[in-house]
């Protein structure tokens, strides 16, 4: 699972003030920022994939497994975009299927079985598109998963980085905490979707992605993420900051109640 992927530069602070909030979601689109695989490599030791729902078939658009952190175990997972053009068909361009959603909530079940808490990475513009997906129960999938993390007695920690596309994102985000980095976004839909819906003109994406709020600032002040994680280029060191703080958060989060961590949880989403 080496990384493909160079780092990209990060925006200095006075280009970041500059950035329009369709800027930010040019960005997170970029085809040069890391993937699921390029974070779990960077911050989970020993790493090791689990694949299948056991009803359906492997989705290579989620990756998921079980490693460590700092020594922790852990389980880790992914929705995976792909680098190149043959590694992005293979994992449908982060556009996860319904045994997707079913290895994933498989995956925390066993990490709730094991008391092992849960890491994910979400970066997808949205779940898959097709009949396929949708005659196999895409949305139900989606759904059960909501309802499960929702209750799941270990600690949930999810992180966006780069899209966060509607129902796709949100199966994958019902945590204790949601961190974002900095310019990642999350958003019921695209903003080329909301402008054709809602203004009946596909041009006014600018407009669309203003009116959505869907910037990490903009989510942060509605309570919507707990935290902005301030990208660095995505450096090794970057890598080895996040690995330390997920460590933390997890070392704190096992510390509590389950009833607790369980009722904090339902309350963050109620609060809403």
């Amino acid at each position: 699972m080496a990384p493909k992927q160079a780092n990209k530069q990060a925006a200095t602070p006075a280009e970041k003030k500059e950035l329009t909030p369709y800027d930010i979601v040019t960005m997170s689109r970029d085809k040069n920022r890391p993937t699921a695989v390029r974070y779990i490599n960077g911050i989970v030791e020993g790493f090791i994939e689990l694949k299948g729902d056991r009803g359906f078939a492997d989705d290579a658009a989620i990756v998921g497994g079980i490693g460590r952190i700092c020594g922790m175990p852990v389980t880790v997972i992914g929705i995976e975009k792909g680098v190149d053009t043959a590694d992005k068909i293979k994992h449908n361009f982060g556009g996860a299927a319904p045994e997707g959603y079913r290895k994933a909530l498989r995956l925390m079940k066993q990490a709730e079985k094991f008391h092992r808490p849960v890491l994910n990475f979400v970066d997808t513009s949205g779940a898959a598109c097709g009949i396929g997906a949708e005659e196999r129960g895409e949305a139900e999938a989606i759904a059960v998963n909501l309802r499960e993390m929702a209750g799941l007695k270990t600690p949930i920690l999810s992180i966006f980085i780069g899209e966060g596309g509607s129902g796709g994102a949100l199966g994958l985000a019902v945590a204790d905490e949601v961190w974002m980095t900095e310019t990642s976004t999350y958003s019921v839909i695209s903003p080329e979707g909301c402008a054709s819906i809602l203004y009946k003109d596909a041009s006014k994406v600018r407009e669309a992605a203003a009116a959505l709020k869907l910037t990490a600032p903009d989510l942060l002040a509605k309570h919507a993420v707990e935290r902005v994680i301030e990208e660095n280029g995505f450096s090794e060191e970057y890598f080895a900051g996040l690995k330390k703080d997920v460590y933390e958060f997890f070392s704190a989060k096992k510390a509590e109640p389950t009833d607790s961590l369980v009722k904090k949880r339902y309350e963050r989403f109620r609060a809403f």
